[in-house]
């Protein structure tokens, strides 16, 4: 019987990239706040992948505490509740960094609205430092500016940092045509550029994130985060999610995949 290949099996194909976590994902099957178990294990697996070599970011949201753009709608300002939106991401970044720490790998959170009790400033040239001597990043409070979301952070920040893809941990396993919760015929599609993605609406970031990446030729990777393993999976280059990309990294990836 031939032997599964396990995740710690191949080399990483990447050096730097940016995960974006939703707050979400965080709370597992509670409905508020953040499961300890949830959090213990994407901790190990962050930890992990640094083992692998690779440089890491993480920008995570904050909507298992609090969702800015819910909360106007309800009659909230719309500045006001964004803001209070990002002290959320700074929960979870702080939460966050506390376990990985856990698991023996040295963190720092950087925040785009200063409180230094908490976290160091957002500077780029910091952040990049950080991440050259193997420490996880974690970027917190959003852009610091409100009507923006943490999809568009991270874009930003993965622009920033010179990141080699942006990948979006979610609890679905990739994009697909229609939503699967409604269709048991939807179609999972396993790379989508993002003229494509845009012409059939697939809702895989707001506009404003899926400009920069577009614009600055940074492909997306859709991918169920709920799955032990997968992070690792992802970072090593394995067929896992969903790509977003560009025609002519469409071309390369297919080649890279034969």
């Amino acid at each position: 019987m031939s032997r599964s290949v396990m995740p710690d099996e191949k080399p990483a194909a990447y050096k730097r990239v940016l995960l974006k976590l939703s707050g979400e994902a965080l709370m597992g099957s509670a409905g508020y706040g953040i499961s300890p178990e949830v959090i213990t294990t994407v901790a190990a697996e962050v930890a992990a992948v640094v083992k692998l070599g690779v440089e890491l970011a993480v920008v995570v949201g904050g909507g298992n505490i609090f969702r800015g753009l819910s909360e106007s709608a309800r009659g909230m300002d719309r500045a006001t509740a964004d803001y209070v939106g990002m002290l959320a991401t700074v929960m979870n970044a702080v939460s966050l960094q506390d376990a990985i720490e856990k698991q023996g790998q040295v963190t720092r959170v950087l925040s785009a609205i200063p409180m230094q009790q908490l976290a160091e400033p957002y500077i780029r040239r910091r952040a990049i430092r950080h991440l050259e001597k193997k420490r996880v990043v974690i970027f917190a409070a959003g852009t610091g500016n409100p009507f923006f979301t943490t999809d568009t952070a991270a874009a930003l920040r993965a622009v920033e940092i010179g990141a080699e893809i942006v990948l979006k941990a979610t609890k679905v396993d990739g994009v697909y045509d229609s939503d699967p919760r409604k269709n048991p015929n939807a179609k999972r599609y396993e790379q989508v550029t993002f003229i494509d993605a845009l012409k059939q609406d697939l809702g895989v970031m707001d506009a404003e994130a899926f400009a920069l990446c577009r614009s600055n030729d940074l492909p997306i990777l859709v991918f169920d985060m709920t799955k032990r393993g997968n992070i690792q999976r992802v970072m090593r280059g394995d067929a896992v999610g969903t790509r977003i990309v560009t025609d002519d990294q469409q071309t390369r990836f297919a080649g890279d995949q034969r």
